[in-house]
């Protein structure tokens, strides 16, 4: 007890790295793995909004503002498998490990099918033309785990400074 009692937070932190967390704390699905497609980091013009059923009203990504021109940038690695005109709009689609696929509209692509890409690299360039887009021009970006839409905001990797203070224990 007594060398408990002297070191609890080095046992503490012993027992925390020791005991297996559970099958969804460690899943790397749940942690952000995305940066955002515009840089820099833009304004989001139309929040996600997931809809009631698969076929219901909602807002299937975020609308980024954007600038005529502007590049737009993989979010993350992965493989074109879209790149292309839908409906007359420039679509750009790529698939991600974990089953993550996300897809940037309306751009002019600069990559074809097949192409890998890592994140942050160029994939378009941004156009103006999205319908609802409240601003000039906006970068509709989505995000699809398997048929299921996903909010692209809570999948942004945020950086973060941790600063640890110095100890003066005995």
């Amino acid at each position: 007890m007594i060398i408990l009692s002297r070191f609890p937070a080095v046992f503490a932190l012993a027992f925390l790295v020791a005991v297996p967390l559970p099958a969804f704390a460690r899943s790397a699905d749940a942690d952000p793995r995305f940066s955002w497609p515009l840089s820099p980091d833009p304004a989001v013009v139309t929040p996600f909004d997931q809809p009631s059923n698969e076929y219901g009203p909602g807002h299937r990504g975020v609308d980024l503002a954007a600038s005529a021109g502007q590049q737009v940038l993989a979010a993350g690695p992965g493989v074109v498998v879209f790149a292309g005109s839908v409906a007359g709009q420039g679509v750009v689609s790529i698939d991600h490990d974990g089953d993550l696929h996300t897809t940037y509209e309306a751009v002019t692509p600069t990559v074809t099918t097949g192409t890998q890409v890592y994140g942050g690299q160029p994939i378009g360039l941004a156009n103006a033309g999205h319908p609802g887009c409240p601003v000039a021009v906006c970068l509709h970006w989505g995000v699809r785990r398997g048929e299921e839409y996903l909010n692209p905001l809570a999948l942004i990797r945020m950086v973060s400074v941790i600063r640890l203070k110095p100890w003066e224990g005995t």
